[in-house]
């Protein structure tokens, strides 16, 4: 209900100036109601021009990224040395090399004052092969090799692990049960499929101890990625070890395989000649 206004009635001066002063202040009313609409469209307005503005920052922001990305490539120049670029020139990417021809190759176009290690980069088809491999030349890596025992358990336990290898007799497994989430992802945990749980855990330890190269693929990828010998090693000592590591993998596995040595370019192998 809206306001009561008394009006003096008889009074024809009273009462006129009474309507005069009404219709004034429902004038005052329009006018305040009008430039609060006028506001609204202004406010309204303002917010579509921003809006635009953020959709047209947004389609643009892309291609700048691209361009941006695209100068500082460009300004980098190659990721890689001199040296490096030239080795890679001389790399036919179209041709699966022989195993013979890719070793000679990396002999021959060695750069680096240290001795490089020589790597095998395979593809496979599946996560989670794994196997071992006496090699013809071990490649001089120590492998750090643990039996369990007590102490071994107690260093486990405080986080200590200071072993590539770890060798258990089958009555300390129970045990070992609890460290499964410590071990595990880091491939340290005994199993049978690896030969590392045992009745004569110190035969299996001579075993290891004499140059068995363990190897698996990674963890999420169908890729394994092999240190297989040093640069300085014969050539016939470097592709036999590389056959005998391909017959473990087993060709039927492989999909692609490449052959590098640490600061070289990586060459093709031809799977079929092997």
């Amino acid at each position: 209900m809206g306001k009561i206004r008394t009006r003096i009635l008889g009074l024809e001066e009273v009462e006129e100036k009474q309507k005069k002063e009404q219709k004034e202040r429902a004038q005052e009313k329009k006018l305040k109601k009008s430039k609060t609409r006028i506001k609204a469209v202004e406010v309204e307005e303002k917010a579509m021009e921003k809006m635009e503005k953020a959709k047209k920052i947004i389609a643009e922001t892309p291609a700048k990224t691209k361009e941006i990305k695209a100068r500082k490539a460009i300004s980098k120049g190659p990721s890689r040395g001199k040296k490096y670029q030239e080795i890679k020139k001389k790399i036919d990417k179209n041709k699966k090399y022989s195993l013979k021809e890719a070793i000679d190759f990396l002999k021959k176009n060695r750069t680096a004052k240290f001795d490089e290690s020589v790597e095998i980069h395979l593809n496979v088809d599946q996560v989670g092969l794994k196997g071992e491999v006496e090699l013809a030349k071990p490649t001089g890596k120590t492998l750090r090799i643990k039996i369990v025992d007590d102490k071994v358990l107690s260093d486990i336990e405080k986080g200590k692990i200071d072993f590539d290898l770890l060798i258990t007799h089958p009555s300390y497994m129970p045990k070992l049960a609890k460290f499964a989430k410590v071990l595990g992802p880091k491939g340290l945990m005994p199993n049978p499929k690896a030969g590392t749980i045992s009745p004569h855990p110190e035969a299996v330890l001579k075993k290891f101890s004499s140059g068995v190269l363990r190897w698996k693929t990674e963890s999420k990828f169908p890729l394994i990625h092999q240190m297989i010998g040093k640069i300085s090693f014969d050539e016939k000592d470097l592709v036999k070890n590389i056959e005998l590591f391909i017959k473990s993998v087993g060709k039927s596995h492989i999909q692609a395989a490449f052959v590098k040595s640490t600061m070289s370019p990586s060459l093709k192998l031809d799977i079929e000649k092997f």
